[in-house]
This record gives C-alpha cells, sequence and structure tokens, in this order.
C-alpha cells in the first residue's frame, strides 16, 4: 500500500509539472509568433523604405575632365563632407568616452 501511494504522489507530481512546463512552453511560443510578426512588419517597412531610397538615388553626374573646375569644385565638396563625417565621429566618441569614464568615476 505504501508504494502505491508513493507512485502515485510521483505521477501526479509529473503530471503537474509537466502542464506547468507545457503551458511556459506555450506561452513562450506564443510570444515568440507575437515578436516574429513584429520583425517582418518593420522588415516590410524597412524593404519598403530602401526601394524609396535606391529610386531617389541618383547616379553622380559624369565629369568632363577636359574642365578641370568642376572636378576640383566636386573634390573639394567630398573632402568637406568627409571631415564633417570625420568630426562628428570624434565627437561622439568623445561624448561616448566621458560617459563611460563618468561610469567609473
Amino acid at each position: 500500500m505504501l508504494w502505491f501511494t508513493v507512485w502515485s504522489v510521483l505521477v501526479v507530481g509529473t503530471l503537474v509539472g509537466a502542464f506547468f512546463l507545457g503551458r511556459s512552453l506555450y506561452r513562450a511560443a506564443r510570444d515568440l509568433l507575437a515578436e516574429l510578426e513584429r520583425v517582418t512588419d518593420a522588415l516590410d517597412t524597412l524593404a519598403e523604405r530602401s526601394e524609396a531610397l535606391a529610386a531617389s538615388a541618383t547616379t553622380p553626374a559624369p565629369v568632363d575632365l577636359m574642365d578641370p573646375e568642376p572636378v576640383r569644385a566636386r573634390l573639394v565638396e567630398a573632402r568637406l563632407a568627409t571631415l564633417r563625417r570625420r568630426e562628428r565621429r570624434a565627437d561622439r566618441h568623445a561624448r561616448t568616452y566621458r560617459r563611460w569614464q563618468s561610469f567609473v568615476r
């Protein structure tokens, strides 16, 4: 009689544990599907934006090398754009390092 009680408790405990595990897995799968749906929507939006940007992007005009002035002007513009990007990157890095050092102190 004692073994019947022990095995009954073990079987019932296993079934209860399986129920809670199954419920947890079901909820996790449901949340995963909801997140996958959200990611799919975000990817659709990203694809639409990239198509719009690709459609709006124009190819650069050909350069006439016989007249060097427009080439020099474009080169100066490109160098200024590069300099601005470098300055923004340096500012971003400086802000990040300052923030990191504020955590250390």
